[in-house]
């Protein structure tokens, strides 16, 4: 029988491992259709097999690993219509947070806007996958935090969390050699408080690349 100590340890244990194989995700550090084991998981993060078994199953529930009927984990491998739904949440939420941020948006937000935009820069530079989509993903929440819409963004998020290995392939095909172009176009709405520009600007950067990836 588990005392009150160890379910509150098995508990922050499971979290652990949930948030360090969520970053992975998300961050595209793992290919779409990438094997799992309950096994190796619990090997990489010492953890017994309860921990790393609840932290798959929070994952899947997220839309974030594929369970199959035998029992195999793996990151999914999205059809094309599944691509296109998910670019289209994209726009209706993405382009909603910046409109709301947008009456927020001061100074220095975008000074801040600006600098992750450099180091997004430094990542295609560098032909950093993983620091490429990070730092693109952290451009924009810092803009979407301004929104004070938290339901919103976490529903955002979650759409991330499901694209990340496709992201990766994304950037595989696309062979970026500067930074995107919409980035800017989004700081420069921001600083003259332009929202139908603010709109098609973001709209315009979340949405372009993942059409590359429909056949």
């Amino acid at each position: 029988m588990l005392t009150a100590r160890s379910s509150e340890s098995q508990t922050v244990t499971h979290d652990k491992v949930y948030r360090a194989l969520r970053s992975r995700i998300m961050h595209g550090e793992m290919a779409p259709g990438q094997a799992l084991t309950l096994r190796g998981i619990g090997k990489e993060f010492g953890v017994s097999m309860t921990p790393a078994r609840e932290a798959v199953r929070r994952l899947a529930a997220e839309g974030a690993l594929f369970l199959s009927t035998s029992g195999r984990v793996s990151t999914p491998e999205l059809t094309n219509d599944r691509i296109e739904e998910l670019a289209a949440l994209r726009a209706l939420l993405e382009v909603e947070l910046a409109s709301r941020a947008l009456p927020r948006a001061h100074m220095a937000l975008i000074d801040r806007l600006q600098s992750i935009n450099m180091n997004v820069a430094e990542m295609v530079t560098k032909r950093d996958a993983v620091g490429y989509i990070r730092t693109n993903l952290e451009f924009h929440r810092t803009l979407y935090l301004r929104a004070q819409a938290p339901a919103m963004l976490a529903i955002a998020e979650t759409v991330w969390l499901q694209l990340g290995p496709t992201m990766r392939a994304l950037y595989g095909r696309l062979r970026r050699t500067d930074p995107p172009h919409n980035h800017k176009l989004i700081i420069a709405a921001l600083q003259a408080g332009d929202e139908p520009g603010l709109r098609l600007a973001v709209r315009s950067d979340v949405t372009q690349g993942l059409r590359l990836l429909v056949s």
